[in-house]
């Protein structure tokens, strides 16, 4: 084992985009000017947060690596099994920088108490230190929660995983067409708006719309080894069913998907420009994930 790498993961601020589209703070304040907005809170915010990925930087224990990485360069980021991973900013980020790894411990930090849900980001930047000391001391020392992860995979051995729910639908606000198959064996084509097939860390959000939709719908928590899948606004039609709506998936469970249409996109977390897409006739195999996320 090399030597232990930290890795701050974090995104750009609302004050710094506004200063990459307008130069300046006087040509982003008159921007806000005209509607109805002022800078000094958004530049105010902006330097909370700086200071709490400075403080978090400032933990990194002794004899270790440092490293920084934005949320757009998340793809494109090597990282290894010697990485603690510090995540600074919302519960989202931590869902976006989950899909990137294979077993990394992960430290998500709130950089702004109060204003996040903190489900996620359980911890404060002045937190962080004692953390990282525990994880000096040996990261067999770390309590961790393993999360469920939800993976997709195509039949070209391409995939992706995400901490909160994959989708499966068109390319565009066209239906979707294709073939469904349960793990019971159960076979239905379908036209539809697409799929969520969704984690117990998800079921909060918009898997928990649709089953609220329903009547209410029993839910897999975030450590449950279990996944939920709705299929949403499922047409029937003389050549298409609607009766393979929902269910639960356990290890071990594939639901296989196989495209009747020139596109479906798969695409995890909300991060669409990250995406799979499955041509006429590709099958999509999606289950629960074999390397959870093991969060702090």
């Amino acid at each position: 084992m090399g030597t232990p790498r930290l890795v701050v993961v974090h995104r750009r601020t609302e004050f710094q985009e506004l200063l990459d589209r307008h130069a300046t703070a006087g040509q982003a304040e008159f921007f806000l000017r005209t509607r109805g907005r002022a800078l000094a809170p958004v530049q105010e915010r902006h330097n909370f947060i700086m200071a709490a990925l400075a403080q978090v930087r400032a933990s990194v224990p002794a004899g270790w690596r440092l490293a920084d990485v934005e949320r757009t360069d998340l793809s494109r980021f090597m990282f290894t099994q010697d990485d603690v991973i510090a995540v600074v900013g919302q519960d989202g980020l931590v869902a976006n920088t989950a899909k990137y790894l294979s077993g990394q411990p992960v430290l998500g930090i709130d950089p702004e108490p109060g204003v996040n849900a903190g489900i996620l980001v359980r911890h404060s930047p002045a937190a962080a230190a004692a953390l990282l000391a525990r994880a000096a001391a040996g990261l067999s020392a770390m309590q961790c929660e393993n999360l469920a992860m939800v993976t997709a995979r195509l039949d070209d051995g391409q995939e992706l995983s995400a901490l909160n729910e994959i989708f499966i639908g068109h390319s565009s606000h066209q239906s979707a067409r294709y073939q469904i198959t349960t793990p019971d064996g159960r076979v239905e084509r379908q036209s539809s708006s697409g799929l969520i097939v969704s984690t117990g860390t998800g079921a909060t959000g918009w898997c928990a719309s649709i089953a609220l939709e329903r009547g209410g719908r029993p839910l897999p928590a975030p450590s449950d080894p279990r996944l939920a899948w709705f299929v949403r606004e499922a047409w029937p039609s003389p050549a298409t069913g609607a009766t393979l709506t929902e269910g639960f998936l356990s290890a071990g469970e594939p639901l296989r998907i196989t495209a009747a249409s020139d596109q479906l996109v798969i695409f995890g977390d909300g991060m669409e420009g990250d995406r799979l897409t499955a041509s006429w006739g590709q099958e999509l195999t999606v289950q629960l994930g074999t390397r959870p996320l093991r969060l702090i």
